[in-house]
């Protein structure tokens, strides 16, 4: 399982990330919910190894990302929050160029990224230029590039920026396949409330500090609220100052 050990990270004296802990195990679609500036960006920073914290460990597995970075990291893939394909190449050198980074051959990972790109609803699409396709299908092919090479955990960071209605529903529903399918581990950054609630397991962070945890319907009574969204405004909004006579 993935494990978070009492993370913590500053930048001067803004505190990005307060003694965070959490687990996930495999087969666990869990959504990080929380507002802008909550520490969900930090958070994905240091589990792809792009910041260390200042105190605390990520285990994979057993494997500390610390003491072996390389091995964690060839399990993690990755969706980042603004789209990373080369748009003038085909989806098919999109993926291969991927699959070497990881030092797969293409004849080893070809039948994969053709299974892939079927469960995702893309059969005809691996020789199509990327700029052809739809934000939503872009965002699949991610997905594909990020499953590529069997990773245990895969982290999605608000992927749906910018995507309309159906492809929001679509690629959530492609992920939450994906999981069931390959027993992977999914970490889904969001502030979308409905996205969170068709999780298995919600996590809300708020400056930095985890403040509720577990199904979507056991964190709106954490959160003392009627429904999730509401208890998910209360807690992460700053009190409005009383007005004086």
């Amino acid at each position: 399982m993935l494990s978070i050990k009492h993370i913590s990270k500053r930048y001067g004296s803004q505190v990005a990330l307060n003694d965070l802990s959490l687990d996930l195990h495999p087969g666990e679609f869990c959504a990080l919910l929380g507002p802008n500036g909550a520490g969900k960006s930090t958070l994905f920073q240091i589990l792809t190894g792009l910041f260390s914290p200042d105190a605390g460990d990520i285990e994979l597995f057993g494997e500390s990302l610390r003491r072996q970075p390389q091995n964690v990291l060839a399990r993690i893939g990755v969706v980042f929050q603004q789209q990373a394909l080369d748009l003038d190449l085909s989806v098919q050198r999109n993926l291969k160029f991927h699959a070497q980074l990881h030092g797969l051959h293409w004849r080893e990972v070809q039948e994969q990224a053709r299974a892939l790109l079927v469960q995702l609803g893309l059969p005809d699409e691996l020789d199509r230029p990327v700029r052809e396709l739809s934000g939503g299908n872009r965002r699949k092919v991610e997905l594909a590039r990020a499953l590529l090479h069997g990773p245990s955990l895969i982290l999605m960071d608000e992927p749906t920026v910018g995507l309309d209605p159906k492809s929001r529903r679509d690629l959530l529903q492609a992920v939450k396949t994906q999981v069931r399918a390959h027993q992977c581990m999914v970490l889904w950054a969001t502030h979308l409330v409905d996205e969170a609630e068709q999780a298995d397991r919600v996590l809300v962070l708020s400056q930095g500090k985890l403040i509720a945890s577990g199904m979507p319907a056991d964190v709106q009574r954490q959160l003392g609220a009627h429904t999730l969204e509401q208890g998910f405004i209360q807690m992460t909004q700053p009190s409005l100052p009383k007005e004086t006579a």
